[in-house]
């Protein structure tokens, strides 16, 4: 048993080595064929980047939020890594039973530390076993975050550590026996029982014991080795690996998730200038090898957990995509065209061969193929990406907040996006006319621009505007940006209304621009359109430096003699997606500016005591978080805090809230597109709100209030919600509870002895 052992692992042990050398050459190697980054976007600050990496690791920072799992997961990387040694510790078992590791085989403290993660990957290994047999799809469904997963590769991972984890512990128990520990002691604090059932057996069998298991738990680290050398698209294994790079590679050095700001547009690794784009600029993927390399990296990192999944508003409502099924698609693709890529092969853009038959010779005929293939298309084009599946998505980023190896799958979405719409010009026909809308008018309705002012005459006091009432934005202490759903769409008008109202009872001095300012572009480069909104984005820049008073030069860009600090440019706006661009994204453009949320001002003023909500509103709320404020933005508690501070009022929290918040459907462009496929999103959302039985569902974000007052007013009329529930922002719930009320002959009664009033 000795010699047969001895010769079985060294087989495999050289074998596995030199397998999974070969097999990091060649994920270095694919890695590469992706474009390049902007020089240091993903190298900067390298000493915070490892310590996201060992907090991300250590902590667990992800896995952690889904309770036993998180703990379970820990105890098994953890254990993977920590106990290499024990391999070892296996190999001279192999040639002498009773072998220990020099200096530390007879250190308690290391003993100790093997037992007990030893033990606890064990456990660990088991809990996740039955976790995933406990939400195994035994039925084709969606219910399952598994669904669409490779559970014969997962139950293979399982297998080799469960058996390696029995290894370790009886081999250990194994070294207690023959060592003639005679009780109870640290180092066997956990095995001592087995230690001692197996004293009771002779010299002879314990070393053949010793044998077998040093055999067993080294044939099978190396069996799996050689498995996943030879199949480098097997993520549930190479995550283990390729999870550490991927996250110390992120977008973000801090380790904040990478949503928020989209990431310009690049060719070759250079921001493309639309103004003057190169003959080689690419735009856009439409091959995977366009993809960055970060990209390959994402997609060879995916575990198949199905986190993203289970949090998808798109797949929750029947449509098409999974930010899963997505990642593993373009992994698989990518890595059965790999051969073709590495030998030279790749298309121009009129579609001709870049390399020579000589160069192809060898490529196995399965990689040609798969270079055939068109990485969006139908199924009957036999596409990598069905159309509907870009389409589907709202970009709320649940997917990329749940990941716990931080894949960007926003990111490659919007590239595929950009190629559909600014190359092919294939993307839904409704989406069109907010596109024209916006070149011609500045906004996705196509009104005209004076428009942009009519709410002010709806309001009993003077609103102050930019370049007409006052010089620039020196004098006031914020400039209010409105939007063009809080200027144009007749929901949004009240939250304007009653957020400018609120400023004018709080004493705060603030500013509107004078209906010359256009959309923002948010939607324009959610959908694909990128040259569109920087257009609308440089114009917006330039409008809004010059308000604030700084000079510009010939190219519309400040002078540095001008300049002023980022402080000294506030912005609140009631648009979480007007709040994220401005405040995100046009710093790409030149425009630095300190933006907030009108609910953070509306916070800090009630705080400061400006404003008072004394009238009782009555009944059950229950909130909505928006998906750029919150996942977006990290901005979840201001409307809370707000909501508490209104008498009357009782919170109750919907299940899915904050990080795990539900998209209401209209982002992504998606509020100007019809839903076809699956149930309405917005529906399931209310249907969510309205289980609660609540009195008012309130919101913070324009495109909110239109989904969600849109899909109420649906449900009054068929009867599933009662008519006096009401869909509101924060700032017409606070508006409502500071005005004193008034009696019947119009004199203001006393805050003392309120009367309760319905929230307009």
């Amino acid at each position: 048993m000795q010699l047969a052992a001895i010769i079985v692992s060294l087989v495999l042990i050289v074998v596995g080595v030199a397998l999974f050398a070969r097999a990091l050459l060649q994920i270095y190697n694919f890695m590469r064929l992706g474009q390049n980054v902007p020089a240091g976007t993903r190298t900067d600050e390298p000493g915070r980047r490892t310590v996201t990496v060992v907090r991300e690791f250590l902590g667990h920072t992800r896995m952690n939020r889904w309770g036993v799992v998180g703990v379970a997961h820990w105890f098994v990387a953890v254990g993977f890594f920590s106990l290499l040694l024990t391999i070892v510790n296996a190999i001279g078992q192999l040639f002498q039973a009773d072998w220990l590791l020099p200096v530390i085989g007879e250190w308690a403290p290391y003993n100790v530390f093997v037992e007990f993660i030893g033990t606890m990957t064990v456990l660990g290994i088991l809990a996740l076993i039955v976790v995933r047999q406990l939400t195994h799809p035994r039925k084709p469904g969606r219910k399952s975050r598994f669904a669409g997963s490779n559970f014969g590769q997962a139950y293979f991972v399982e297998a080799v550590i469960l058996i390696v984890g029995v290894c370790i512990f009886m081999l250990h128990a194994l070294e207690g026996a023959q060592h003639h520990v005679d009780g109870y002691e640290a180092s066997f604090f956990i095995s001592y029982p087995v230690v001692h059932w197996l004293e009771g057996m002779d010299v002879s069998t314990l070393q053949n014991l010793t044998y077998f298991f040093a055999g067993l738990k080294i044939a099978t680290s190396f069996i799996w080795m050689i498995t996943v050398a030879l199949k480098t698209d097997m993520g549930v294994a190479w995550h283990r690996f390729l999870a550490f790079p991927n996250i110390w590679f992120k977008r973000n050095a801090g380790g904040e998730t990478s949503l928020g700001a989209l990431l310009p547009m690049t060719s070759g690794g250079e921001p493309i200038d639309f103004e003057d784009p190169g003959d080689d600029d690419v735009f856009g993927v439409s091959q995977v090898e366009q993809f960055s390399w970060k990209g390959l990296l994402d997609f060879s990192t995916c575990t198949e957990c199905g986190r993203c999944q289970s949090q998808c508003p798109a797949w929750n409502t029947g449509k098409p995509l999974s930010p899963k099924l997505l990642i593993m698609s373009l992994r698989d693709h990518a890595h059965a065209k790999a051969p073709y890529l590495l030998a030279g092969g790749g298309k121009t853009m009129e579609g001709a061969e870049k390399a020579s038959e000589e160069q192809l010779k060898d490529v196995p005929a399965a990689a040609l193929a798969e270079a055939e293939r068109p990485l969006i298309g139908t199924a009957e084009e036999n596409g990598v990406i069905d159309p509907d599946v870009l389409w589907s998505c709202t970009t709320c980023g649940a997917c990329v907040e749940q990941c716990p190896v931080d894949i960007e799958h926003v990111d490659h979405i919007v590239d595929m996006r950009r190629y559909q719409v600014m190359i092919e010009s294939a993307f839904p026909s409704e989406a069109g006319t907010m596109l024209k809308n916006l070149e011609k008018k500045g906004n996705p309705w196509g009104l005209a621009k004076k428009q942009r002012l009519e709410w002010t005459k709806e309001v009993d006091f003077e609103v102050p505007v930019v370049g007409k009432d006052i010089e620039d934005l020196s004098e006031v202490e914020y400039l209010y940006w409105v939007g063009c759903a809080g200027a144009l769409e007749d929901r949004a008008k009240k939250t304007t209304k009653a957020f400018a109202e609120l400023l004018h009872i709080a004493g705060v001095k603030f500013a509107i621009m004078g209906g010359d300012e256009k959309c923002t572009g948010d939607s324009a480069r959610r959908l694909g359109n990128e040259p569109l909104f920087q257009e609308l984005g440089m114009e917006n820049v330039m409008a809004l430096n010059t308000a604030f008073g700084e000079e510009l030069d010939d190219d519309g860009k400040v002078t540095a003699e001008s300049r002023k600090p980022k402080s000294a440019k506030k912005i609140v706006a009631t648009c979480p997606h007007c709040l994220n661009t401005l405040g995100n994204e046009y710093p790409q453009l030149g425009g630095d500016y300190e933006v907030i949320h009108h609910t953070q001002l509306l916070q800090h003023l009630v705080d400061e005591g400006k404003l008072i909500p004394v009238t009782p509103v009555e009944g059950i709320i229950t909130y909505h978080d928006p998906c750029y404020l919150g996942r977006h933005n990290k901005i979840y508690t201001p409307p809370r805090e707000i909501i508490g501070k209104v008498p009357g009022l009782r919170n109750e929290e919907m299940h899915r809230h904050k990080e795990r918040g539900f998209c209401c459907g209209a982002g992504g462009a998606r509020m100007w597109m019809e839903e076809r496929i699956g149930k309405r999103i917005n529906n399931e959302r209310v249907d969510e709100a309205l289980s609660l039985n609540p009195d008012i569902v309130s919101t913070a974000c324009p495109f909110c209030l239109v989904m969600l007052t849109d899909s109420v007013n649906g449900k009054k009329n068929d009867g599933k919600a009662k008519e006096s529930i009401q869909v509101v922002d924060v700032a017409q719930l606070l508006l409502d509870s500071v005005r004193t009320p008034v009696d019947p002959a119009g004199e203001a009664e006393t805050e003392s002895e309120p009367e309760p009033e319905p929230v307009k």
